[in-house]
């Protein structure tokens, strides 16, 4: 693996390059992209993938890229430039794409923008709450969990997370009835350690979750997009926004295995299938799925 740093205007750019450019078997680069997770957590997915060249970066302002906009803010046209920036100092693309959570965001951003980068997306569990049925509720759950944040730190504002993303269904009024999230329930921390920078837990990914696609232009470029969704996701707030993404662009969502982060394996504590996640995204990248 070899690392790379791009100077652009507004960040210093880190990705990581796993395999020859040119490409060895004359296939696209495969680009791994998520939002706030960075190159680190797909780590386990890109072993998975050692005959093909695998690209990975650190969005703006996360892991090892440093941001010099002055904003902490986290834009999903602005993270397209950035992933454009990146593609285009490979000197290799078009790529192919799996991107997830923020970064399936992100990559439909990409699309729209820059329609000839990409030449098949993968956009797992894009959060894009405003699309579902009841996105003002979604909205209001989304700000609720800033609220725990603010006011009680960490652990509250990750309990309420959880709270939110493993709710079963529309958000109704027994959902926003409950007690507050209990940090220690979930084994986080009940101490306030004082930040309130958090990418996932303040507003500062407001800007992702909240944003509108431009369906005209995604469905317009050459780009072969597919929307993907875990099987234990079902009913879940990313599943619903994922199939939400898919009836806009006219299609149905793609099943794969295990949960929002299915693809990485025991490192952050909630391992997923790898193995099985890997085979199923090779079968719809190559266009059999």
């Amino acid at each position: 693996m070899k690392t790379h740093t791009l100077e652009t205007a507004g960040a210093d750019l880190v990705y990581d390059v796993r395999g020859p450019l040119p490409t060895s078997d004359g296939r696209p680069p495969l680009m791994m992209i998520g939002q706030p997770m960075d190159a680190s957590g797909f780590a386990t997915l890109a072993s998975r993938f050692p005959e093909r060249t695998v690209v990975t970066y650190d969005p703006r302002g996360l892991g090892r890229s440093v941001r010099k906009d002055g904003r902490t803010d986290h834009a999903p046209r602005t993270q397209a430039d950035d992933v454009h920036a990146v593609i285009e100092a490979l000197g290799a693309g078009p790529v192919e794409m799996f991107a997830s959570s923020g970064g399936a965001v992100t990559a439909l951003a990409v699309v729209e923008k820059y329609p000839s980068d990409v030449t098949t997306l993968v956009a797992h569990e894009p959060p894009l709450i405003t699309l579902t049925p009841d996105g003002p509720a979604a909205v209001r759950a989304r700000a609720r969990v800033r609220e725990a944040y603010e006011k009680r730190g960490w652990g509250a504002g990750m309990a309420a997370f959880v709270a939110m993303t493993s709710w079963v269904g529309e958000f109704t009024d027994a959902y926003f009835a409950q007690p507050a999230a209990d940090p220690a329930a979930f084994g986080m921390p009940t101490e306030d350690d004082g930040s309130r920078d958090d990418p996932l837990l303040s507003d500062r990914s407001w800007a992702v979750s909240g944003y509108r696609p431009d369906a005209d232009a995604i469905t317009a470029a050459p780009t072969r997009v597919v929307i993907a969704v875990g099987e234990e996701s079902e009913n879940l707030l990313t599943a619903r926004t994922s199939a939400a993404a898919a009836e806009l662009l006219g299609q149905k969502v793609v099943v794969f295995p295990s949960h929002h982060g299915g693809f990485c394996g025991g490192e952050f504590g909630y391992p997923g299938k790898p193995d099985e996640f890997a085979v199923r995204l090779r079968q719809v990248l190559d266009g059999a799925a």
